[in-house]
């Protein structure tokens, strides 16, 4: 086949394009310039899209024998991910820059630009598998559980899944680096990228700030008693403890947390940790990764971070609205995160969260 490897300039997109190249596919080097200014975004080797990165690319790919190339991507990027990123604070709810990416720009964009040049597919060194089945190709979990990343995928649809190769899916992470050492690739040893790549500092308050502005206002508690002053409701998240700013301590000194962001008004309401607990979630723009789901309750697990346990749950698609009732109360869920179903290993689909209920 003729294939696209995105090569970040990490670890992982070298060793899957050299094993993509092993296979007898016909490949091609591709990194992604997401800024027009690359400065503006992180440097040095924690990030996905700085100088330093393409560099460590292009010389992966020389050492692989590929042929190299950088597309830029930058408008597509700032209007699909980094836009979103602000719209989605500014309206009260806590965005996943990280899926927007995958979604808008490293299959999207990526593949129908692929496509349109005559390629069968994209390649990257995402940690996940899929499947060939009756129904067509099916997403999983990869072997290495603690590298998965099949959460920050489930946002391709049936048609990008079905263009999309990830050979590491089988082998754990300390293996691929062992094996890009033998493939002499001087990035075996190169940390992970971490945080998002378009906030330098990692500050995320301190960076919508800076693009928002700033407004003075009310911090209140389930009473609706102000107990203090905030620079910006945008700036919090549910579940939130440190930083909150507050000047009067609860009466027994057990500490607040975020409850309720109300961007109309501008205001924070804070309250005890017991009341963060959620049991049901309804997420909005489904996408299934696999078989529509049949009509009716079903078992299966729920993930609501990239990182984070999968928690027992009966779901239903009611039509417009994707529903999971949990288990197990769970603490600090905000809207505008990814709810994702898992049926054992296999990804059923995703929606993004737009109400949830205790």
């Amino acid at each position: 086949m003729k294939l696209i490897a995105a090569m970040s300039g990490g670890v992982d997109s070298a060793v899957a394009a050299a094993r993509a190249v092993e296979e007898g596919h016909d490949v091609i080097g591709v990194h992604l310039a997401l800024s027009s200014n690359p400065q503006k975004y992180r440097s040095g080797a924690r990030g996905c899209c700085t100088i330093e990165d393409s560099h460590d690319a292009r010389r992966a790919a020389d050492v692989i024998g590929i042929p190299f190339y950088i597309w830029d991507m930058a408008d597509e990027f700032h209007a699909g991910v980094v836009e979103n990123f602000m719209s989605e604070y500014k309206a009260g709810r806590t965005p996943n820059p990280c899926l927007r990416c995958n979604e808008k720009i490293k299959f999207a964009a990526v593949l129908d630009r692929a496509k349109a040049m005559g390629f069968d597919g994209v390649i990257t060194g995402h940690y996940a598998r899929t499947r060939d089945t009756q129904a067509g190709k099916t997403l999983h979990r990869a072997v290495d559980r603690l590298k998965d990343q099949s959460y920050v995928l489930a946002v391709l649809n049936r048609e990008q899944i079905s263009g999309a190769l990830f050979p590491l899916g089988d082998t754990e992470k300390v293996d691929i680096r062992l094996e890009a050492e033998r493939r002499g690739l001087a990035v075996a040893q190169k940390p992970d990228s971490h945080d998002i790549c378009f906030v330098p500092s990692g500050d995320n308050a301190g960076w919508l700030r800076e693009r928002m502005g700033s407004e003075d206002g009310p911090i209140v508690d389930q009473d609706g008693k102000q107990i203090g002053t905030h620079k910006g409701a945008y700036t919090y998240t549910i579940g939130q403890r440190k930083g909150l700013g507050i000047t009067i301590p609860t009466s027994d000194g057990s500490p607040r947390f975020v409850l309720k962001i109300e961007p109309v008004s501008n205001t924070v309401v804070v309250g005890a940790r017991e009341e963060l607990a959620v049991t049901s979630m309804k997420g909005e723009r489904a996408i299934w990764c696999g078989p529509n789901i049949a009509p009716g309750d079903h078992r299966g697990y729920v993930q609501v971070r990239a990182h984070g346990a999968a928690l027992a749950c009966t779901y239903r698609y009611d039509g417009t609205h994707l529903v999971a009732d949990l288990d197990q109360p769970l603490l600090g869920l905000a809207t505008g995160q990814a709810m994702v179903i898992y049926e054992g290993d296999r990804v059923v689909g995703s929606a993004t969260i737009c109400e949830t209920a205790a």
